[in-house]
């Protein structure tokens, strides 16, 4: 029942932390979402970023009650793990690990979308939103790298570094 258990948690948390990342990268890059898209993102966070911002103020123009809500659903998501006997300190260290592996993801995923974006519809109503989520990740890369016979490959040495990066926090906390 254990393992049923924690995909459902899992799940759930997956869900609720990725939205609260988005939120604090919207917030951070100064991006503003497509009405839609706010209100699903404000609807489905605002639960624990508002009594959070009470005790965690944006400091420096970030929105870190949305941060630190993140890592609270991966803490409480990572929990279920007490019950199948970690210690602690354990179940700490794998909330850490998860969340880190939950910010590698979201931009993995912001790439992907970016990309299909460009090859099916590049004039998709949130293809510009998707962009501008990006360009932080990127605009370094595109200083360096050259288009290649008008192909972007910043988006693959992107995803590339984005691999590397968890292949060694993975090595580095195990």
């Amino acid at each position: 029942m254990l393992p049923i258990l924690q995909l459902i948690v899992d799940t759930a948390a997956s869900v609720v932390g990725g939205v609260l990342l988005l939120r604090f990268w919207m917030q951070a890059i100064r991006v503003r979402p497509p009405m839609s898209i706010a209100q699903f993102i404000f609807t489905l966070t605002d639960w624990l970023v508002r009594p959070l911002r009470r005790l965690l103020p944006g400091l420096g123009g970030y929105d870190w009650a949305s941060l630190i809500g993140a890592f609270l659903i991966v803490l409480v998501a990572s929990s279920v793990m007490l019950v199948a006997g970690w210690s602690g300190y354990t179940v700490v260290l794998y909330a850490v690990f998860r969340f880190l592996n939950w910010i590698i993801y979201g931009f993995m995923g912001l790439l992907i979308i970016e990309v299909v974006f460009s090859w099916i519809n590049p004039h998709a109503p949130l293809a510009p939103f998707i962009r501008a989520l990006n360009d932080p990740l990127l605009r370094p890369l595109r200083r360096v790298i050259p288009p290649v016979g008008g192909l972007d490959l910043s988006v693959l040495v992107a995803l590339i570094l984005l691999q590397i990066i968890k292949y060694l926090l993975g090595q580095a906390l195990f």
